[in-house]
């Protein structure tokens, strides 16, 4: 199958299929025009790297699901141990994700928001970098 079809039944684009190939996460066969030629088993893989990294896997992480994946004689405690660093992961930016929502949400209401030039927004957020700039020197 050429790289046009692999990537439309496996829901990657052309130009992931050519990365994910050149990390050496498959291979296809080339044929004599040099053409890419995918297996059904290949894009068995897209579709399952477009599945992982869909719900935000890293590469290497979805690298080796794949990996764990094809292998029968694979402990199932192995791949909990990829799900659960994961999800640890996620729980970490959640937590960043809400301390920076709390400090946003202040900035924002610190501000009038009218025809007016005074916006303690931008004063905040200078503060904020000239005291961060102080912390590294």
């Amino acid at each position: 199958m050429n790289i046009s079809s692999a990537a439309k039944q496996s829901g990657l684009t052309v130009k992931t299929i050519r990365f994910y190939e050149e990390q050496g996460l498959f291979k296809a066969n080339r044929l004599e025009n040099g053409y890419r030629d995918f297996s059904a088993q290949d894009v068995e893989s897209m579709s399952f790297l477009a599945k992982t990294r869909n719900l935000g896997f890293a590469l290497k992480e979805s690298e080796s699901l794949l990996l764990l994946q094809k292998n029968p004689h694979r402990a199932s405690k192995d791949v909990k141990k990829v799900l659960s660093q994961h999800l640890e992961d996620i729980e970490s930016k959640i937590l960043e994700l809400e301390k920076m929502k709390v400090v946003l949400s202040a900035l924002y209401d610190s501000c009038p928001g009218d025809e007016g030039a005074d916006c303690t927004i931008l004063d905040e957020l200078s503060d904020t970098f000239h005291s961060n700039q102080d912390d590294l020197n």
